[in-house]
């Protein structure tokens, strides 16, 4: 084979080997395009989606819609179903019309306290010392009650002639409200000022109604209370009473053992 012959099959080769690389070349390339052409299924806003709101909560409310988008337009971590959010909560707002992608959404934990709030239900920071908040016995999660001791005068609550004989100073204790959530407890580890002292201040968060929060701030600024923990399985409730000094005093007591309290020895008033 002479040289120049030589030279001529290695172009033809070279230009064949070009054509066929250039034929998979567009072939790929059709395939790619077709590919992003294809929709598919996602989650789009039906409605705005506030900050904090759950996917349980937008589920429930019709606040998504499935719709089909063409592949190559689909978001990085775009959900094709709304259960893959259901557990989740939504830590910005999103706006009518965008896809649903799990970077919005985040565990519930990791949206804090927010997510706990809905309707009329708000936090509420109640200060107190280490025996009313329960300290290094509550936990988030926990359920309480709120038992007030608080002082009043007859003509505060009766009417204008029960109370003619006077303003009487009395005191009773009752269950003023009851199973509210802790959001936040109190310091589970006591302070060095608290070891020293039980009445160091402290504080936890509640979750309570608008109208229980008004409840609540009037027992703190006028009485005494105390948290109580309720159980956390089967929890059941008391009927409702009130205690004064001659309930706790005269519970359980013969008729003339109540006159004996009530009027001295003789038992006569």
């Amino acid at each position: 084979m002479t040289y120049r012959l030589r030279n001529i099959v290695i172009a033809i080769a070279l230009a064949s080997l070009a054509a066929l690389l250039t034929s998979f070349y567009v072939a790929s390339y059709k395939r790619s395009v077709i590919s992003g052409e294809e929709t598919v299924p996602v989650v789009v806003a039906a409605k705005e989606i506030p900050a904090g709101m759950s996917g349980a909560d937008a589920i429930s409310r019709d606040l998504f819609t499935t719709t089909e988008v063409a592949r190559r337009n689909v978001v990085p971590g775009a959900v094709s179903s709304p259960d893959q959010v259901r557990e989740l909560v939504a830590t910005e707002a999103i706006y009518e019309g965008e896809q649903i992608t799990v970077r919005r959404f985040h565990a519930a934990e990791a949206a804090g306290i927010r997510a706990e709030l809905k309707g009329n239900m708000r936090a509420l920071q109640v200060p107190g010392d280490a025996n009313q908040l329960l300290a290094g016995t509550l936990q988030r999660g926990d359920r309480v009650d709120v038992v007030a001791n608080v002082r009043y005068k007859v003509g505060q609550i009766a009417s204008t002639e029960a109370a003619a004989g006077g303003d009487t100073e009395r005191v009773a204790s009752r269950v003023v409200l009851r199973d509210l959530l802790v959001l936040r407890a109190a310091s589970a580890a006591p302070s060095s000022e608290s070891v020293a002292s039980p009445t160091a201040p402290d504080s936890v968060q509640l979750a309570v109604t608008d109208a229980q929060a008004q409840k609540l701030l009037f027992v703190i600024k006028n009485g005494d209370w105390s948290l109580q923990l309720r159980p956390a399985i089967d929890a059941a409730d008391s009927p409702e009473s009130v205690e004064t000094i001659e309930s706790v005093l005269g519970d359980g007591l013969s008729p003339n053992q109540f006159r004996q309290l009530y009027a001295g020895r003789g038992g006569t008033p």
